[in-house]
Order: structure tokens, then C-alpha cells, then sequence
């Protein structure tokens, strides 16, 4: 038996999926030549996002939290190694809804494009949305029939208001001014729930629950984007959650990324002949802190992936609701990140902290460092740290499970691959607007274990962040520095800059880069 297939039966047994889907694993091409329409219709289609998740925090990527719900369905479906988000979370998203690369379609308005929610409402889904939204038109206005959650970039868990709930303190806030909540097609600034025991990430999924409730005997299929605000700062999570990773992060970072690293290797996330990159030169050396910075620190971290637990545990709790109507059999789960882990260093509370309403911190660059195992940077840059994501999908009866795919993706295929699995059409006008072409390419022919004919040239643009993919060559520049080349073939984590060595290269995708933002501006 090769090492692969032993470590993938392996992760299926650790997951507790038991015998007859390890043996069910092993099966080559039991699920490639399965036909999507099948007797019981269209799919149901549940896009779950996490927000400023590192790569490796999540358990099937190699993290060491406890993710059992995530667990499971990349035991039954499959991780994509290679998939890209926009490394920024309202590019990504604007990119997410509508295929299109927010550069052309509008990064805050979507005016060029339309979403995945009214494409797929002309094929007669319900569509469903509970979470982060971040766009400037609500999303019933786009495509969505029912919407409960931000409309803003972040806030605070227990309370996204500006005024303290009575018998409580004042929420800890980034800013003075009022975060958008909104609820249905209606806009909040400063919304203060009446709940006491109030916290988003539960909440986005007791949402979501209770619409798949009130549309269970609907004829029609279900659209559910659930976009968690989890793990984006602030850090708020319940004491337990938090009680259970105390102290366990006394190992520090530069241990934590040597055992993520390790666990990614024998997953077969990352192979071994790819080195883990070296700790950021502006994070210190774990050893150089007092007793007393460890423990703070120790803090920071155990309640940063306390919230990556509990969004796993709102998961958990949205697919046993699926699974109890009957629709599990006929979903199709995505799972991802918009964008690296965050190494922002906001700190409004410094007296206080990271866990309860008062507070308002975030874990920094030191552990969103090891967040990104094996990779560089952060959030914000398009190295591999900042725009690649932890990526699974599961559909029962079509992915075979326990499969991963070196097959490179990007957001810009989602809506493509609704449009797919769906028999939706793309429209050359919607709502009296013109809309530009879509950028993105199915994954239904790699769901169904098919090669694809892969995108000729990807792009990023962000702030001081920029990129293109052309097959194995990725060129990345930030700020003012040089544009460096890497063969992500040869050197997947980006540590040998071979700019030098193919300078045509360079002019040949530094010229490809501009034409298409040139384009998109257009």
C-alpha cells in the first residue's frame, strides 16, 4: 500500500468515519462518472467562509485546534492544496459573488456584475445569506431572498453596538463610529442585541438553521452562504472554548509551525521537498520573551483558535440540521478563507484582556505567522501566505472522499461552477446594467476527479499588493520593492527569488499583469 493512500486512510479513521468509508476512499473512480442531475433535482449548495483563517489553522490542514466538524468533510469530499482567494476581504468577496475579479466588476458596488444569488434564483433556488456581507447594496437587493448578519467589515462578538447592554460594559471598539448590521433588507448602525448571551458566530448559525426550517418542504433547492466573521479580530470567545488551548501555546510560535509543518507533511498537504518558510525577521525569537509575555501571548493565541473552535462547532450545527431534513445527501459543501491570517496589531483595550466584551484586541503578526504554515506573509500581500486558502469540498455521490487535488482554483471559479452544477445561464445584461464577461472556470470536472484545462494567467491587486500565476511561475511584488519570481513547481513556499535568472519572464508577466488591469478598468 503506497504512504498516501495509508495516510489518507489514516485521516478518515482519525475524523471517526469509520470502516465503510475508508474502504469506500479506496475505490479509484467510484464517484468520477456519477451525473450531477440526478432523481432528487438540482443540488442544494451550502459556501461556508471563514474570515482572516491561516492556512494551517483548521485540523485537516494541519492545525492542532479541534475542527472535527471541518474534519469530516474533507474526509468525505476533497481539499484543494492550490486555491486562491484575493488575499483582502472585500475583494475577495466582490470576486466570491460574482466571478469576476473585483478590479472589473467594483470592489464595494458589484455594478458590472451579478451575484451567484441572482444567477441561481433564475433557476428557481432559495437563497439565503447569514454573516458578513461587506458590500455597499445589502443583499437583498442582489440576489438574495432573506438576510440576518454584518454588512460591515468587523465587530464586536458579544455586542456589535456602541452602547453597553444594562449590567454590562461598554463593548470594546476599533472606532467611534457605528458598524452595519442588518436585518432582512433593513440597515442598522449601532444594532445592540437583547440577547444576553449574544455572540455572532453562534448566532450566524442558529440563523441559518431556523431558514432552513421554515423552507424544509419547499420544491426548490436551497442556496446558503454563511460567511463567518470568525477568527477576524476582535478576539471574543466563550471561557470554555478559551479554557480549553490555555497554556497549550506555551510551546510558542516557532514550535507551533514545526508541528504544524510536521502534520502537513505526513497529511500530504504540503510535500516534504517544499521547506517551511523561516519565521517572519520581525517577529522575535519565542525564547527571547519573559515568563510573563509567554502567558500573554499564550492568552492571545488560546483565544484566537477558541473562535476558529466554535465556528467549526456553528458548522457542526448547520450540516446535522441539513443531514436531519434529508438534504445531506444532495449538498454540495464548500468550505474556505478570504483571506490569511491577519497580522494587524490593534490594541484599543490594553488594560484589558482578549476574551470578554470590553476588550478589543488582535493575536498580531507573531502568530499569524505560524497561522500561515508553511507559508510567508500575511493578509494584504499576495504571497502565498496571504492569498492562499484552506479549501474543501464535499458532495456525496459525486467527490470521492478523502481526495486532494494539486488542480489550482481561485474564487473566480465559484460562480461558474453554480452556473455548472445548476443549468443557470450567464446573462450579457441583469437589472438594466451591462455586465461584463466572467473571468472564472468550473471545478465541476475536478469535483468529478477530471483533469481541467487550467486558467492561462490568474491576478491579484490589492493596496501595495500585486501578482500573476502563469502555470508554475508566480510573480509577486509589494510595496515599491522589485517584482520577484518563483517556481511554485520547484518552491512552493516562495524562498528563492529566481527573478534575476529569466528576466524575460518577468517583462513577458510584468507586461501580462498591466494589460489586464488596463483591461479591467476599462
Amino acid at each position: 500500500m503506497s504512504r498516501q493512500v495509508q495516510t489518507r486512510r489514516d485521516f478518515l479513521k482519525t475524523v471517526g468515519l469509520g470502516a465503510a468509508a475508508v474502504a469506500l476512499s479506496g475505490c479509484a473512480g467510484t464517484f468520477a462518472g456519477q451525473d450531477v442531475q440526478r432523481g432528487d433535482g438540482k443540488p442544494n449548495i451550502i459556501l461556508i467562509m471563514a474570515d482572516d483563517l491561516g492556512y494551517s489553522d483548521i485540523g485537516c490542514f494541519g492545525g492542532e485546534v479541534q475542527t472535527p466538524n471541518l474534519d469530516r468533510l474533507a474526509a468525505g469530499g476533497m481539499r484543494f492544496r492550490q486555491f486562491y482567494n484575493c488575499a483582502k476581504c472585500n475583494p475577495t468577496r466582490a470576486t466570491l459573488l460574482t466571478g469576476q475579479y473585483d478590479q472589473a466588476v467594483g470592489v464595494r458596488d458589484m455594478e458590472h456584475g451579478v451575484t451567484f444569488g441572482e444567477v441561481l434564483r433564475t433557476v428557481g433556488y432559495r437563497t439565503i445569506i447569514s454573516g458578513k456581507w461587506h458590500q455597499k447594496p445589502l443583499p437583498t437587493t442582489r440576489g438574495f431572498d432573506r438576510y440576518w448578519g454584518l454588512a460591515d467589515g468587523c465587530c464586536n462578538y458579544w455586542n456589535p453596538g456602541t452602547k453597553a447592554r444594562p449590567g454590562e460594559p461598554k463593548p470594546g471598539r476599533k472606532k467611534a463610529s457605528a458598524r452595519r448590521w442588518a436585518i432582512e433588507g433593513e440597515a442598522i448602525m449601532g444594532y445592540v442585541p437583547e440577547k444576553k448571551d449574544f455572540y455572532t458566530t453562534d448566532e450566524f448559525a442558529t440563523y441559518a438553521i431556523d431558514r432552513l426550517e421554515e423552507y424544509k418542504n419547499e420544491d426548490k433547492p436551497f442556496l446558503l452562504y454563511l460567511p463567518f466573521t470568525a477568527p477576524h479580530y476582535p478576539l471574543h470567545a466563550w471561557p470554555a472554548d478559551i479554557a480549553k488551548y490555555r497554556g497549550k501555546y506555551r510551546i510558542g510560535w516557532d514550535e507551533l509551525r514545526k508541528r504544524r509543518y510536521a502534520r502537513q507533511v505526513e497529511m500530504g498537504i504540503i510535500d516534504a521537498k517544499y521547506a517551511a518558510s523561516p519565521r517572519d525577521p520581525k517577529v522575535p525569537a519565542w525564547d527571547t520573551l519573559t515568563d510573563e509575555q509567554k502567558d500573554k501571548n499564550d492568552l492571545l493565541m488560546a483565544v484566537y483558535v477558541a473562535m476558529v473552535d466554535r465556528m467549526d462547532q456553528a458548522i457542526g450545527r448547520v450540516l446535522k440540521k441539513v443531514e436531519q431534513l434529508g438534504k445531506s445527501q444532495n449538498t454540495l459543501v464548500i468550505f474556505l478563507a478570504d483571506n490569511g491570517g491577519c497580522a494587524e496589531n490593534v490594541n484599543t483595550t490594553p488594560n484589558t484582556p482578549p476574551g470578554p466584551v470590553e476588550s478589543y484586541r488582535t493575536v498580531g503578526p507573531a502568530w499569524a505567522n505560524a497561522s500561515n504554515t508553511p507559508y510567508r506573509k500575511y493578509k494584504a500581500t499576495d504571497y502565498e501566505g496571504g492569498n492562499c486558502t484552506p479549501f474543501i469540498a464535499s458532495w456525496p455521490g459525486v467527490i470521492k472522499p478523502g481526495t486532494m487535488t494539486d488542480q489550482v482554483g481561485h474564487i473566480i471559479d465559484i460562480l461558474p461552477t453554480f452556473m455548472d452544477i445548476s443549468g443557470a445561464k450567464y446573462p450579457a445584461e441583469f437589472d438594466g446594467r451591462t455586465i461584463k464577461p466572467v473571468a472564472g472556470k468550473s471545478l465541476l470536472p475536478i469535483f468529478r476527479g477530471k483533469q481541467r484545462k487550467p486558467h492561462d494567467m490568474l491576478f491579484w491587486q490589492y493596496g501595495k499588493g500585486k501578482a500573476i500565476r502563469q502555470g508554475k511561475w508566480k510573480l509577486v511584488r509589494y510595496d515599491k520593492a522589485d517584482w520577484e519570481l518563483y517556481d511554485l513547481d520547484e518552491d512552493r513556499t516562495e524562498l528563492n527569488n529566481v527573478a534575476k535568472e529569466h528576466p524575460g519572464r518577468v517583462k513577458q508577466m510584468t507586461d501580462a499583469w498591466q494589460s489586464w488591469l488596463d483591461v479591467c478598468k476599462r
